[in-house]
């Protein structure tokens, strides 16, 4: 469970609410003043002899070119690592100081960084901070306004846009998938974690087959959130056509079907979300995963390319689709929209990866959308892509060849999904969206821990052995989707886990199926795709290897048991 020291803002001027309660004051001879900075401390992961930290820092003085943090540890802490941010520590003490591109900081202003460290004895929150030389506020201090302070983010208040949604917030636990976790053996261990919301049908708007409804979810997190921030992560999936070459996620809705995607399933959402009774929350919304990418690979003469995919580029209905539901969902001011961005296996070579961000932009930019209601891209959603490979790089060179001539990388740019987010990231500012977008990673099954996990780079035999012996990804082969047998948990939702990216995500809810391994007749539009058959030999898409899939499982989305007990038992970081 995450700890977190929240240096809280002073209420300027003395208030009477509705009920005659007076707000808090800040003592002076004005009456008003302002507590020149603020800060939150928040342990996200303590695993005993180790942690992970995001802070954030609010300026509440005069704007700066740059900055420089400071605090003091009461036991035995040591930074070891730092992302967005220059840490150097003397002793007990610590120094942050502002990477050249976050130096920036308006009045009113926050800047979040994230730090690795360890520790023995206890982990102590510090009491104390300094901006430049001057104290911050600290919650339980001097300067704390105390619990009679409502505050700017109480259930209900409106949300200023914030850079990282992330940063400083909790994020909203779906109670439906906690209960299918924490129901399962040892399942109690991660049942807290949080995990996208899935609006994948229109009827799931209201709550499908007796399930909670989207304002049922926006409630129980009102409920979660407290006094504090809370971000609810949403898949807003169900475009015309959808998902034109995996069959087992089709949708419900024919390829010409854009006026009833557009009146039935994004105009209803929107009205909701619009609803003041939610403008306190932070909303992330995933927007229409595989869509976009699949325009890119398998349209237009692609050896990949299948009918469906060429008649959802031919009619514009995935573009028009997206672009709406940009439009439509980035005018609530708390909603945080995260395009779709593949995964390095997907997009990560040379001929589909300027042309994804280019498809992306033209997207942002229709039906009346722009580049102003794109906040950020996710990658590896519902994907096995590896976070990080570590025994090896992209420039090795084995027995005289690179390490994009072994079969596994195949000419591909990226050798794992940190390294291609943040790529994606800087391609996607060259195609024209905002220089501070962020990017999401979805980490719920890239773990690939237990017992077939590499310690270290595979022989120097080849370049097929080096990678393939070091290679933390098990998989057959980089294109297989459904149900991967041997995958883990991967890395725990955290917020600016690395520089460019807003957080590491839970997604795809670990333990739902990807798709049936047979054919299973349904009502939601669902169809059999030979990808989750653990006997089919593969197709174009995948090398015409085998599929790698589980067998057993049920249709994608419902609770499938044995992946879920796989998932913990090759988790990496281990549980």
């Amino acid at each position: 469970m995450s700890r977190s020291r929240t240096a809280v803002l002073a209420a300027l001027a003395l208030v009477a609410g509705a009920s005659g309660t007076a707000l808090a004051v800040v003592p002076g001879d004005s009456g008003i003043a302002a507590i020149p900075c603020s800060v939150d401390y928040k342990v996200q992961n303590d695993w005993g002899s180790g942690f992970t930290t995001a802070v954030t820092i609010t300026n509440n003085s005069a704007a700066k070119s740059s900055w420089a943090l400071k605090w003091t540890y009461g036991g035995s802490q040591k930074v070891t690592s730092a992302w967005n941010a220059k840490v150097t520590q003397s002793g007990a003490a610590v120094t942050v100081a502002n990477e050249t591109y976050n130096g920036t900081l308006a009045t009113g202003g926050s800047v979040s960084f994230g730090f690795q460290g360890t520790y023995s004895g206890t982990n102590a929150i510090p009491t104390a901070f300094t901006l430049d030389g001057v104290t911050c506020n600290v919650d339980g201090g001097p300067t704390d306004p105390g619990p009679t302070d409502p505050g700017p983010t109480d259930p209900g208040t409106p949300s200023t846009k914030v850079d990282n949604p992330y940063a400083g917030a909790k994020v909203y636990v779906n109670p439906e998938w906690s209960a299918h976790a924490a129901a399962e053996p040892g399942g109690s261990r991660v049942s807290n974690q949080p995990t996208g919301v899935w609006l994948d049908r229109i009827a799931a708007i209201n709550g499908a087959n007796g399930g909670m409804g989207l304002r049922a979810h926006l409630d129980a997190a009102l409920a979660q959130k407290g006094s504090g921030e809370e971000v609810v992560q949403l898949v807003v999936y169900d475009l015309p056509g959808r998902d034109c070459s995996a069959l087992a996620s089709n949708g419900e809705l024919g390829p010409t079907e854009i006026d009833k995607y557009k009146t039935q399933f994004i105009d209803p959402i929107a009205a909701i979300l619009s609803d003041s009774k939610y403008a306190g929350l932070r909303i992330v919304a995933t927007v229409e995963i595989d869509s976009l990418p699949n325009l890119v690979t398998n349209a237009g003469g692609r050896p990949t390319a299948t009918p469906a995919c060429d008649t959802m580029k031919a009619n514009g209905n995935y573009v028009k689709g997206v672009g709406y539901a940009l439009k439509k969902l980035g005018a609530i001011p708390n909603v945080y929209n995260y395009i779709d961005a593949g995964h390095h296996g997907w997009l990560g070579w040379d001929d589909n990866f300027a042309s994804s961000a280019q498809i992306m932009y033209q997207a942002a930019t229709a039906e009346g959308a722009t580049v102003d209601d794109v906040h950020g891209f996710i990658t590896n959603t519902a994907n096995y892509g590896a976070l990080k490979e570590n025994n090896f790089t992209i420039n090795d060179t084995v027995a005289g060849k690179s390490v994009r001539e072994s079969k596994w990388v195949d000419w591909n740019r990226y050798v794992d999904e940190l390294s291609y987010a943040q790529a994606f990231r800087n391609q996607a500012v060259t195609a024209g969206f905002r220089s501070n977008v962020g990017m999401l990673i979805d980490t719920s099954r890239n773990g690939w821990g237990g017992s077939a996990r590499p310690t270290g780079p595979g022989a120097t035999t080849s370049v097929d052995t080096y990678v393939n012996g070091g290679r933390y990804d098990r998989r057959i082969h980089l294109g297989n989707w459904c149900n991967q047998s041997g995958a883990g948990l991967g890395e725990r939702p955290k917020a600016a886990p690395a520089a460019g990216i807003d957080a590491y995500v839970w997604m795809k809810p670990p333990g739902e199926s990807d798709g049936a391994s047979s054919a299973i007749p349904n009502d939601e539009g669902k169809g059999f795709d030979r990808m989750c058959d653990p006997t089919y030999t593969g197709n174009v898409r995948n090398g015409n290897n085998m599929s790698g899939a589980l067998g057993n499982a049920p249709l994608s989305g419902r609770w499938f048991s044995a992946q879920f007990q796989q998932l913990m038992q090759n988790a990496y970081p281990p549980l």
